[in-house]
């Protein structure tokens, strides 16, 4: 996409508008289905992103009314260059299809042999029946929880962590209120009247995310984690005084009886150790408090939330504890959520495309390749196979071919 300006008007453009986007080598069918789950209205990629993969020489297929859960039009995507269709067929034989839920068995079963299919990595919700299915598809899968460049910093996980954060203490701040059925308090009170108190399990991104917004309320915040250098970073990237503990018995024990909301925002994925907070401990909490646990489908953060069954109420009580339990936090504001992984997922594509597509892809980048658990149907991430108690292969001899 050329733009023309005089040399006076380029001078205040950013350089970047007037890069033109590099057309792909290899062009690429994008597959973009509805989620099956009336929960899930995340999507991978806003009208804008569609205009620019097509622009860079890709199709893209978006089944009918997949956009609505973001309140994108089908003819808002349609006028950015996507074809509509409602059948799932078509959708699921491109080369690419990009979901937010797992895959079913029966959307697999859809997937032409050797294609990719990109979701985010709830294992709760993927069974060794999938994965038996996805290798007689030769299918490469990838999780969008995994893709890092380095190692250390992920991508989709971190938006999504901030963004759920942030979500974690508007949602606090809702059901504090008379009118959902909580004590009728303010987030962070008002003069003459103590500030609510919150503790946040987890001082990762949504941790950290979830403190500024609490203290910016006005709220008393105490953070815990395993983690010592988390704590550290978390003092350091706020610049303000707070509250940090590792898990200390006593000292949890304490804050947990006079918390008005409970945030579980402990990271699980490719961790080496899971903690849990005891049923016990959230017996000691006030009547009338709240826990909000971001990790549901991870397995949750506390006894009361882990490993809930799929009918599992959303809100509901334990021990005189409201529990708020979205197994996706970020789907309460999946527009901003599609924005989001679409300034990640455009350039991945167009940089595919550059590459020769997705099969020789993962040898010229690392973040993709980590992102892989399954290569032509073959396990290749530890984590996931130690889930399923299956042998994990190195993914480099795969790739020595290439």
């Amino acid at each position: 996409m050329k733009v023309k300006q005089s040399k006076k008007e380029t001078a205040s453009v950013p350089q970047e508008l007037l890069k033109e986007l590099p057309h792909a080598r290899h062009s690429m069918i994008i597959g973009i289905p509805k989620e099956n789950n009336k929960l899930e209205r995340r999507l991978a990629f806003t009208p804008e992103a569609v205009d620019m993969l097509v622009e860079a020489g890709h199709r893209v297929v978006l089944e009918e009314s997949a956009g609505w859960g973001v309140n994108y039009s089908d003819v808002a995507y349609s006028e950015a260059g996507a074809s509509i269709t409602a059948d799932k067929n078509q959708v699921f034989a491109c080369d690419l299809v990009f979901k937010i839920a797992p895959p079913t068995l029966e959307e697999i079963e859809r997937m032409k042999k050797r294609s990719t299919i990109f979701s985010m990595l709830q294992l709760p919700d993927i069974s060794t029946e999938l994965i038996q299915t996805m290798n007689v598809k030769q299918v490469h899968a990838v999780g969008y929880e995994l893709i890092s460049p380095d190692g250390i910093t992920f991508p989709v996980r971190n938006s999504i962590s901030e963004i759920e954060g942030a979500a974690s203490i508007s949602v606090a701040s809702e059901l504090l209120s008379n009118d959902k059925g909580g004590k009728g308090i303010l987030m962070g009170g008002v003069p003459g009247v103590s500030p609510t108190e919150v503790v946040i399990i987890g001082a990762g991104v949504a941790g950290t995310v979830a403190t500024r917004a609490a203290l910016a309320l006005g709220a008393t915040v105490k953070v815990f984690d395993s983690d010592l250098r988390k704590l550290r970073k978390l003092q350091n990237d706020l610049g303000v005084p707070v509250f940090t503990s590792v898990f200390q018995p006593n000292v949890m024990v304490n804050a947990f009886q006079t918390a008005d909301v409970m945030i579980g925002a402990m990271r699980y994925i490719n961790d080496p150790v899971r903690y849990l907070i005891s049923k016990e401990a959230i017996r000691t909490m006030k009547k009338g408090a709240l826990i909000i646990d971001l990790r549901v489908n991870q397995g949750g953060c506390f006894e009361t939330t882990s490993f809930l069954p799929a009918d599992h109420p959303l809100i509901f009580e334990r021990h005189g504890v409201l529990h708020y339990c979205v197994p996706n936090l970020s789907s309460r504001v999946a527009r901003t959520t599609a924005m989001a992984l679409s300034n990640i997922f455009v350039p991945l594509i167009v940089q595919m495309g550059e590459q020769g597509g997705a099969a020789t892809f993962p040898t010229a980048d690392s973040g993709f390749r980590s992102g892989l658990y399954l290569y032509a149907g073959k396990l290749v991430n530890n984590y996931v196979a130690k889930h399923f108690n299956l042998p994990a292969h190195d993914i480099g001899l795969f790739l020595s071919a290439y």
